[in-house]
């Protein structure tokens, strides 16, 4: 300072800094800033060029550093040395749903590692990549920080879709549809349950019990009132009334232990001829009369499931109607010459054919009275079957057997010469209904007691039946090993075949 009290020319004094300072900004009143913040320890500044600030006596001294325009003091300082800067610990007040999203990235942008990184984990800050292997595994859409590994994805992991009701594999025009395709696999370990019978028979319901459903579902309600419905449709109260069908075609569903269970319009219909006669339906051009068309179809179904089924189930509801083992011998007969597998070419007659594929048929005798369970009468109606189906290639006995579930614990395994695959069940019954009839009769005593029925419950031997349908034998249905999908195909092209079989053809000609 000279004198005067001016400053020299060419000298930088620290009043000189201080009067620029309070004209740019001044502080607060009580503020000084020749204060403490002089003795504070210096930290480099990042000029904008990108070069440090030179150190010197003079610079130590002054508060340049708080001279910073506003919109640098948001911004991090980066330090050249590479250690963690004071404004690190901000990322640890984040919650770790905004650090783990891949849409926002963290805001501060070096990356710490060594010690840094340690020190981070033990304050609480987790990795998060292992959650995003999980989601990129598994998850599917819902990760997009990488491509979803197609052998291990979450098609992969997920158990096959359930079906919640039945589906047309074809229709009332008899026309195949594809609606099924998507619920088949490319697998081989497959079991195909298709039935037959008479009108009224009960095959839904039996096929319903089969697949998915229990007994203990009551379906009087009907499926659009009832929460637990059949997964076959099976008679309402208003068709029962007008003695009318409820299944039309042919329909499909498939359980997710890989059994497909086809359930088919009734055989022989009256009611399907009543409505082509009153409706005045057009008849195909090779058809003259509504019965012969009516047979005709019948004979196309039962073909066709002689072809690709493994078991086929023939429910009846009274013992019994020559004419139904007549339409069977007459079915065999028409059906599709097919290859068999060389370790399959053996019927039940003993005779090698070594060219056709028959499949296992299984008699059930539904409705059955008290009577019919009596050792006697069931000896005799094995030894009917058997005289009936004496000359069919089909393999109907050595596959299933009543004597083997217990039903019947005082007999031997010889009492039945010969036994075929037959299998009674009782009417379903109504336990509430049971219950209280029990209960206004007699004393109390015998009202707790179950009522004499002279077989096991129905429950009972429904459990019993379906556990040896599944235990069928899986033969191969051609001279190939066919999965889910082949078999689709290969089923669509038998029906195909059996529709312009000239053996159909020439035997509605003689119909008619």
């Amino acid at each position: 300072m000279s004198e005067s009290g001016h400053s020299q020319p060419g000298m930088y004094g620290q009043g000189r800094r201080r009067r620029r300072r309070r004209d740019r900004d001044p502080g607060p009143p009580t503020q000084n800033l020749s204060g403490p913040s002089r003795d504070r320890d210096y930290v480099p500044r990042e000029r904008r060029d990108g070069s440090e600030e030179p150190t010197g006596p003079l610079l130590q001294k002054t508060p340049i550093i708080l001279a910073k325009p506003p919109g640098e003091r948001s911004k991090p300082s980066v330090p050249a040395s590479g250690a963690p800067s004071l404004e690190k610990p901000i990322m640890l007040i984040k919650t770790r749903d905004e650090v783990g999203k891949p849409g926002n990235p963290p805001d501060v942008a070096p990356s710490v590692s060594g010690a840094g990184t340690a020190k981070l984990e033990r304050e609480g800050q987790r990795p998060t990549q292992p959650v995003y292997q999980i989601q990129n595994r598994g998850m599917g859409s819902a990760a997009s920080g990488g491509a979803v590994d197609p052998v291990i994805g979450q098609n992969k992991l997920l158990p096959p879709e359930k079906m919640k009701h039945s589906i047309k594999l074809v229709d009332d025009q008899m026309n195949w549809c594809d609606s099924a395709m998507e619920y088949l696999r490319d697998q081989t370990d497959m079991l195909v349950v298709g039935v037959i019978g008479l009108q009224g028979t009960g095959k839904s319901t039996i096929m319903s019990l089969l697949s998915a459903n229990s007994p203990e579902e009551d379906q009087r309600l009907g499926n659009h009132q009832h929460p637990e419905a059949y997964v076959f449709r099976a008679q309402t109260q208003e068709i029962k009334e007008r003695a009318g069908n409820q299944s039309s075609g042919i329909d499909f569903y498939i359980t997710q232990e890989r059994v497909i269970f086809l359930d088919t319009q009734p055989i022989l219909s009256p009611s399907i001829l009543d409505h082509l006669i009153n409706n005045d339906r057009k008849l195909p051009p090779e058809y003259n009369l509504p019965h012969t068309y009516v047979e005709m179809q019948s004979l196309q179904i039962t073909a066709f499931l002689f072809t690709v089924c493994h078991v086929v189930v023939v429910i009846q509801d009274w013992f019994t109607d020559i004419n139904l083992y007549r339409f069977l011998q007459t079915a065999e007969m028409l059906k599709p010459s097919t290859p068999s597998a060389s370790h399959d070419s053996t019927g039940s007659s003993g005779a090698d054919d070594g060219s056709e594929y028959y499949p296992h048929i299984v008699f059930l005798q539904n409705k059955a009275r008290r009577e019919e369970f009596c050792p006697r009468n069931l000896k005799m109606m094995h030894m009917a079957v058997d005289k009936l189906m004496a000359h069919s290639h089909l393999k109907y006995k050595g596959t299933l057997s009543m004597l083997d579930c217990n039903i019947f614990p005082g007999l031997n395994r010889d009492y039945l010469e010969t036994e075929v695959n037959l299998f009674l069940l009782p009417m379903m019954e109504n336990d509430g209904e049971d219950a209280l009839t029990r209960a206004g009769s007699g004393s109390p005593l015998f009202s707790l007691l179950p009522g004499y029925r002279g077989h096991p419950s129905f429950s009972s031997l429904v459990s019993k039946f379906r556990s040896q349908i599944l235990a069928m034998s899986r033969s191969q249905l051609s001279h190939t090993i066919l999965t889910e999908k082949n078999w689709f195909h290969y089923a669509a092209r038998i029906w195909d075949g059996v529709k312009k079989s000239s053996a159909l053809s020439e035997y509605s000609r003689l119909l008619s």
